[in-house]
């Protein structure tokens, strides 16, 4: 059975850093797209990064692009998403998900992935 555990999330200031981490278990890692999204209160989950099986290939939503840094470590069966100079904007539950691929594809819509975690909260505050 397919696991993903967020950790990492908390009330940072704007400006500050999070560090996002994801575990994931049951799955041959190396095999899988890996995503990050976010919902916000009254709003729909968006795309924000997401790194492609072999880690060469990454994609980021406009409004995060230089600011976060979407990560994997197949050894520890991990993604990680480093998020810097932290916006009000940014407070949402972060989802991590996944998708099994046959290619390097990186994947950036919700209906893409067929594994979710359960979420962590960030909340920036101005």
């Amino acid at each position: 059975q397919v696991q993903l555990v967020e950790s990492g999330g908390g009330l940072v200031q704007a400006g500050g850093s999070l560090r996002l981490s994801c575990a994931a278990s049951g799955v041959a890692f190396s095999r899988y797209d890996m995503g990050w999204f976010r919902q916000a209160p009254g709003k729909e989950r968006e795309f924000v990064a997401a790194i492609s099986r072999s880690g060469g290939n990454t994609h980021y939503a406009d409004s995060v692009k230089g600011r976060f840094t979407i990560s994997r470590d197949g050894a520890k069966n991990t993604v990680s998403l480093q998020m810097n100079s932290l916006k009000p904007e940014d407070t949402a539950v972060y989802y991590c998900a996944a998708v099994w691929t046959w290619s390097d594809t990186v994947f950036t819509q919700n209906n893409e992935y067929n594994y979710w975690g359960q979420g962590t909260q960030v909340t920036v505050s101005s």
